[in-house]
């Protein structure tokens, strides 16, 4: 078996790589061992929404920490030998102890949002996530998540991007490995955040209208991940199931078995 700290150089490697590095988030143990089964697969990469509402909580640090970390711990279970990145919102109160659990579980990276809240208390929440990992001895992948998009309103564009810039680089002075904008950003955006954040340093959601990978790899975009998306596909698929069965069909042509 790979060890953690083995894990945590590859997802390292995995973020400087120049192919950027394609995550479809998962959500609990069958997810992850669906996936991780995937030719191509390279890392997982949990979705705190999905494993939220999975568990019967809304979205926003409302699931108990606790609960959440078990869902880490026996995702990682499934991946096996793949490293295995967990979005633990804003660190539940406690970014540091957060980390700290979830490096126990075996994750080897986290997304950490900002929430927009003041830039010195989001820094140190950055600072005591790094904290944490160098205690743990682990070459921890900290992916500091700016919602200066998610939370724009009818703020000017150019201003929001100049505030995510500025985030972005005092995340990555602050110890953090990557900067993750989600929103449905265009060209000029990602450019511009490229450019002023670091090629391999800008990590991006894939939603409805987002740019193609093929743009965020020519870009120098180091990852894009799916988030709630990829568990929207999965209850859509289920929908339609059941709408089907309503109307008098049945199962998909195609349907195979996976669990």
């Amino acid at each position: 078996m790979t060890s953690t700290a083995e894990k945590a150089t590859l997802l390292q490697e995995l973020h400087a790589a120049p192919e950027p590095l394609l995550v479809v988030n998962v959500w609990d143990a069958i997810t992850a061992k669906v996936v991780a089964e995937i030719p191509g697969t390279r890392a997982l990469a949990t979705a705190s929404h999905g494993i939220a509402a999975s568990r019967g909580y809304p979205d926003g640090e409302r699931i108990p920490r606790d609960e959440m970390i078990a869902e880490v711990a026996l995702i990682v279970r499934a991946a096996g030998d793949l490293p295995v990145t967990a979005d633990l919102e804003a660190g539940y109160g406690d970014p540091g102890g957060t980390i700290a659990r979830a490096i126990e579980v075996g994750a080897v990276g986290v997304n950490l949002e900002d929430q927009m809240k003041p830039l010195a208390e989001s820094v140190g929440a950055v600072e005591a996530a790094v904290a944490a990992a160098e205690a743990a001895g682990v070459d921890f992948v900290l992916n500091a998540r700016t919602d200066a998009f998610l939370k724009a309103g009818d703020r000017d564009p150019e201003e929001v991007l100049a505030d995510a810039i500025a985030r972005g680089r005092a995340y990555l002075d602050a110890g953090a490995s990557n900067v993750f904008v989600p929103g449905r950003l265009d060209v000029d955006q990602v450019t511009r955040l490229v450019s002023e954040l670091g090629e391999r340093k800008v990590n991006l959601i894939g939603v409805p209208g987002s740019i193609s990978l093929e743009v965020a790899r020519e870009l120098g975009v180091s990852r894009v991940s799916y988030g709630p998306w990829s568990q929207n596909v999965a209850l859509t698929a289920l929908a339609e199931l059941v709408e089907d069965v309503h109307a008098g069909g049945g199962l998909p042509a195609g349907t195979r078995t996976l669990n």
